[in-house]
């Protein structure tokens, strides 16, 4: 299922090479060499978004791989801002590094090599933004324990809400039982009084929700 018109995502696309950066591009290319699941430009540039209008300093990523979503966050927060980043494979943290390194935005960042929950435990305080994608088995956990870590008038971000429109009902489903996962994500994101919430329907669709009290 196509979330986007392609007409549209070809539009989107095509005003989003503004940011056509040297280091973009390689972490773009390599992971299509790798069919590694990489948030795609837009995506990008909406956590940017996000992440200075909220002014945050502060973020947890819950999955990280090589770095690509924390390129987009370090932009908004700057070297003065404490970015952590969460993957099990220390060859991610490796080219992490290197990247956000070549493109002058490695200072605010922290890697954590292991499990996300594990890491986030360790880290104490309150976030700005919390965002999420991990396997989405594990969503509703990375819910219920991330929305206890974002400061009132923060974020919970995650991607892959919407997944391929299987959420619908309208969709053949997985067999992983990831499709119940999400759902079940979303109606505890949108049903929490102490958030309001959204899903932008980019990619594959990503929620956005404010805590309000």
């Amino acid at each position: 299922m196509d979330i986007v018109h392609p007409a549209i995502e070809r539009y989107l696309s095509r005003l989003a090479q503004v940011d056509d950066e040297p280091v973009v591009l390689e972490m773009e290319e390599l992971a299509r060499e790798k069919g590694f699941p990489i948030i795609n430009r837009l995506c990008g540039q909406l956590l940017e978004v996000v992440a200075r209008t909220a002014g945050a300093r502060r973020i947890f990523e819950m999955g990280s791989g090589f770095g690509y979503s924390a390129y987009w966050f370090s932009r908004a927060t700057g070297p003065g801002g404490e970015i952590h980043l969460t993957d099990t494979d220390p060859d991610n943290e490796r080219m992490a590094l290197e990247f956000l390194g070549r493109a002058g935005l490695g200072g605010p960042i922290q890697y954590h090599v292991g499990d996300a929950f594990q890491a986030l435990e360790r880290t104490s305080g309150e976030f700005d933004i919390v965002y999420c994608d991990i396997d989405k088995g594990d969503y509703p956990r990375a819910w219920d324990e991330g929305r206890k870590r974002v400061r009132i008038g923060g974020l919970y971000v995650c991607d892959n809400m919407l997944w391929s429109g299987r959420v619908t009902g309208e969709v053949e489903e997985d067999d992983r039982g990831w499709t119940d996962a999400i759902g079940a994500t979303n109606r505890a994101i949108f049903e929490d009084p102490d958030w309001r919430s959204t899903i932008v329907p980019l990619r594959d669709g990503v929620v956005v929700a404010v805590r309000v009290r």
